[in-house]
């Protein structure tokens, strides 16, 4: 399991991080989720006994930054071992309002990540696909036609090397 927040560094303190959206991370609270990344089913026991804080607290303290958005804990599979055999990144050229086409993408189940772009591409969607036909049909059939998309251009995934989600407490 992981966690995984991502802020950025405050410019008063240098142990506490604010993210854009105003929620304070002190020292602590980065620990937590330190804790977390490397497993997200470690007791809050163990997490209090590594970062000074009591069970209670530390059992407060991941409830309030689940509940503000800072992170979530979730199970992440291996597509290719529970039957998702294809993955490709789709760059996509659009013209007019981005943001449309990128929330339209956001409604498709097989698109996993979606990021607005400054460079070659408006858009980056990962796609996650039993096949290779239903990768065929979600770019041609779905991506495509939506409003505005210019162009696609895919890279489909021969092997995954890395993957992580331990940003923003190190």
């Amino acid at each position: 399991m992981q966690s995984v927040v991502v802020p950025s560094r405050s410019a008063d303190s240098k142990d506490s991080r604010e993210p854009r959206n105003g929620h304070h991370l002190d020292a602590v609270s980065l620990a937590i989720i330190e804790q977390l990344q490397e497993d997200g089913r470690r007791p809050y026991a163990a997490i209090g006994k590594a970062v000074g804080l009591s069970e209670a607290a530390v059992r407060q303290r991941v409830q309030k930054l689940l509940e503000q958005g800072v992170m979530q804990i979730v199970a992440v599979t291996d597509p290719l071992t529970v039957g998702f055999r294809r993955q490709a990144m789709v760059g996509i050229n659009v013209e007019g309002d981005s943001e449309v086409v990128a929330d339209a993408l956001t409604d498709m189940p097989e698109v996993e990540y979606v990021v607005m772009t400054a460079g070659s591409f408006d858009i980056l969607a990962e796609i996650v696909c039993e096949d290779d036909d239903q990768l065929l049909e979600v770019i041609n059939k779905r991506i495509r036609a939506l409003p505005g998309v210019r162009s696609t251009e895919s890279f489909v995934y021969l092997k995954l090397k890395k993957q992580t989600y331990m940003w923003g407490t190190r």
